[in-house]
């Protein structure tokens, strides 16, 4: 009887956690996807299919509800720890252990709340919003009046943000001015009114294509067309473009507010803040002492082969250009079909047919994209997707080929498609789509393009053998550059290097002018831990890999490798490293 009454205790306790589990993984995926509308269409591509209803919002900043939000934090804490984590499905319990882990590193980070910079020139909300605008997917008619809804909220949102700064301004946490005079020209410049008045701007012609599609496919009328295409331009030309004119006044108000032109470092909890940092964007578990060591090992590694190879072949010094070489496959779209081909050996498939677009980066927003980047699809409509091509960079060639590595394939849509594939083939936890693991998804891309290098070889090796030599010259100084910027991150957020002490390190690799000097500078004081986000994530994945060559012995292959990795999804590195042992 006894017996019987511990099994009914047993049972229950464990049908219960698995039920307050699920309950709690929904509550946090819809709570956190329809506090912004941008964040939800861009995540889900039929709300109502996940039984959500949400009314169109960009949630502005208010001071007064922050404590309301990390009380709302501690209490989704509090419920996680009621659950016994062993009671839950092997994969619940891998999102269990992600989520407690990522949730503690939210609340640690909850004081240095006025340290977050939502005006950064490279990232922030002034240069992202018309990105997302830009290409925010119209599927019906109900889309479209969200998308205008979101545009009537723009002037409160930027608003709420311009407080924010304020405040920071008040406790000096303020940027140095000659970054606000970026920010300022950019607000200035990317929602311009001429353009507006004159039906040029890119947000009206690319809202313009949008709603023909739908028109095409009878999803609206010709009158609804011309509707909202006149609604579009006046809430562009009277709520966007104002609101970008007041942020850049609010912003030259406070020039002269910043007391710190240096890094993180040389603000009073600086380095607390960039330690915190550092371990959410790259997901490694590692003191910073380590990471230094581990950086400047591997670059005297890669230092010490590019000498080797330069003694024994000495005219790399004097053509050292790969456009010299004309590269064979001379297209974005034949380049991604050689990509796909060359990746089948050693990366897993899925049977899912993708539909790939490539895109131009609109003109007026080619002094503030990347080079390229790609748009992750939603959850339920993964196999549409689009890598935006900068054509400002002029990148071709071996540049070329090697960024639609990173961003195509084998890289963030690979990626991202595998991904997306294997949950809903596993019926996985949605929470997962939203927590973000920037060293697992920059760490990847940015492996799989060093890996592109060998792919390139043998594109080229039939007609041009010395490319052997000169592609891994060129992969040895990528690789050289990327880890000298994550060390100059370390070295100015956590060391308090100045700026001149920057322009004689980067003296070293060549980087002699000072105006490129300044904006390297800069860009790593506005963008804290961005560079160790990509070439961590990258090192952190070789490890893993030289980990499970290790363990697994002859069943190693990197295949196998491969597939592991990318089935465990999204996570932190001191996780995957269990999941290489065989552990979840």
């Amino acid at each position: 009887m006894i017996f019987l009454s511990c099994l009914f205790v047993f049972g229950y306790t464990l049908v219960n956690d698995r039920r307050t589990f699920a309950q709690l993984s929904r509550e946090i995926f819809i709570n956190e996807l329809t506090a912004n509308t941008l964040n939800l269409h861009y995540t889900i591509a039929y709300p109502e299919n996940f039984g959500i209803v949400h009314i169109p919002k960009l949630t502005p900043y208010v001071a007064a509800e922050i404590k309301s939000r990390e009380d709302e934090l501690n209490d989704i804490i509090m419920s996680l720890e009621g659950i016994t984590p062993v009671f839950l499905a092997p994969d619940d319990n891998y999102t269990y252990n992600l989520l407690k882990a990522y949730l503690l590193n939210l609340k640690n980070g909850q004081r240095f709340h006025f340290y977050d910079e939502p005006f950064s020139p490279s990232s922030g909300a002034q240069v992202m919003l018309p990105i997302l605008l830009n290409d925010y997917v119209f599927r019906s008619a109900s889309d479209v009046e969200n998308y205008l809804q979101i545009l009537d909220q723009i002037d409160d949102y930027l608003a709420g943000l311009c407080i924010f700064a304020r405040e920071k301004a008040a406790v000096g946490l303020f940027m140095p001015d000659r970054i606000i005079d970026r920010i300022i020209e950019q607000c200035d410049i990317i929602i311009g009114k001429n353009e507006i008045l004159s039906g040029t701007h890119f947000l009206q012609i690319s809202f313009k294509e949008r709603l023909k599609t739908l028109a095409d496919n009878g999803l609206i009328s010709a009158e609804e067309m011309n509707g909202y295409l006149a609604e579009n331009d006046r809430l562009l030309l009277t709520v966007v473009a104002p609101a970008y004119i007041r942020t850049g006044d609010e912003l030259f108000l406070l020039k002269g507010s910043g007391k710190n032109e240096m890094g993180l470092a040389h603000f009073a909890e600086g380095k607390e803040y960039y330690l915190h940092l550092l371990a959410q964007s790259t997901g490694t578990k590692r003191g910073i002492e380590e990471i230094k060591e581990w950086l400047f090992k591997d670059f005297r590694q890669n230092y010490n082969e590019l000498i080797s190879l330069l003694r024994l072949y000495p005219a790399l010094m004097d053509n050292q250009d790969e456009a010299d070489l004309p590269f064979i496959i001379d297209t974005p779209e034949a380049m991604l079909k050689d990509l796909e081909e060359k990746m089948a050996a050693d990366f897993p498939r899925f049977t899912a047919e993708v539909e790939l677009i490539l895109k131009n980066v609109s003109p007026a927003m080619e002094d503030y994209a990347s080079p390229a980047y790609y748009l992750s699809p939603p959850i339920d409509y993964y196999l549409e997707n689009t890598i935006y091509i900068n054509q400002k960079n002029n990148l071709t060639g071996l540049s070329l080929y090697t960024t639609l590595a990173h961003e195509g394939y084998p890289g963030h849509l690979y990626q991202t498609v595998f991904n997306r594939y294997f949950m809903e083939k596993t019926n996985g936890n949605p929470l997962r789509h939203i927590l973000h693991f920037g060293g697992y998804q920059e760490g990847w891309a940015l492996y799989v393009e060093m890996e592109a290098f060998d792919f390139a070889k043998s594109v080229m090796m039939e007609k041009y053998p010395e490319v052997e030599f000169l592609y891994e010259y060129l992969r040895l100084n990528h690789a050289l550059q990327l880890g000298l910027y994550s060390l100059l991150d370390i070295a100015i957020h956590y060391d308090g290097a100045d700026l001149e002490q920057v322009r004689k390190i980067l003296v070293t690799i060549g980087i002699v002018d000072k105006d490129v000097a300044l904006s390297i500078f800069d860009y790593i004081i506005s963008e804290p831990a961005n560079y160790p986000k990509y070439y961590l994530g990258f090192l952190e994945i070789t490890n893993l890999k030289n980990e499970a060559k290790s363990l697994w012995g002859e069943k190693y292959s990197d295949y196998e490798f491969h597939r592991v990795f990318l089935e465990a999804g999204p996570s932190d590195f001191a996780t995957l490293h269990k999941v290489i042992r065989g552990g979840r």
